[in-house]
């Protein structure tokens, strides 16, 4: 069945251009300008994520995103505003990843069929998860790497885990410390980098170049599904 995407943007061009880009690949494409169509355009049978900017003419995106989720809808945000602080709020209020304008349009692509993979049935973390040469058994809670297993502390163990449960989606800052070290700690990051380096350091080849574990300055972390 083809999957049904809806974009939200008051620019007419932008509509255009990523309408298109979709269409090539298959997708059904609905458009609204503003927020009042695009919350109608939502709530029918089909739609199964949003592109939504934020600057609409009757309403903040950031109001839009609970709502969208609240339908069950992928969001992705898709902005000009690139302030660390909005990415943060929009994250944190349920996005499921955020693209800055202007941007690539096959990068845009990548972030669409990865939303969409999060829907498709058997997409949950039910078995290993695999990223490069870093297998990450969940029910196990063992992880190895060239098929040797990776000692990792429980912290270490707890960020990777939420990562590979949100396999290719930015994870707040804040998100990862509420799980992990619970709410009392959510503004205490260096608790959280210390762990991110130390998982750099026994899974990357790289570390001081990291291509599993990726770093959204000031935002969060994402472990990437596929990593270069």
């Amino acid at each position: 069945m083809t999957k049904q995407i809806l974009i939200v943007d008051d620019e007419p061009a932008i509509r255009r251009l990523v309408s298109a880009a979709l269409g090539r690949a298959g997708y059904a494409v609905e458009e609204a300008p503003n927020a009042a169509d695009a919350l109608i355009f939502a709530h029918r049978p089909g739609c199964e994520l949003v592109l939504l900017d934020l600057g609409l003419p009757d309403r903040d995106g950031l109001e839009l995103i609970p709502l969208l989720k609240a339908m069950d809808r992928e969001v992705i945000v898709l902005t000009a505003r690139d302030d660390t602080s909005e990415k943060v709020t929009a994250l944190d209020l349920g996005a499921d990843d955020y693209v800055v304008k202007p941007f690539d349009t096959e990068e845009l692509l990548a972030r669409v069929r990865t939303a969409l993979r999060r829907r498709s049935p058997g997409s949950s973390v039910s078995g290993p998860v695999i990223v490069g040469d870093v297998v990450i058994d969940m029910a196990a809670r063992q992880v190895s790497r060239d098929d040797r297993e990776v000692h990792l502390t429980p912290k270490e163990y707890g960020v990777l885990a939420e990562l590979a449960r949100h396999l290719d989606r930015v994870i707040t800052h804040t998100e990862l410390l509420a799980v992990v070290w619970g709410a009392a700690h959510k503004t205490d990051v260096e608790y959280l980098r210390v762990a991110v380096r130390g998982l750099r350091l026994k899974l990357e080849r790289d570390p001081a170049n990291p291509e599993l574990i990726r770093n959204e300055p000031g935002v969060g972390y994402r472990l990437m599904a596929s990593p270069r």
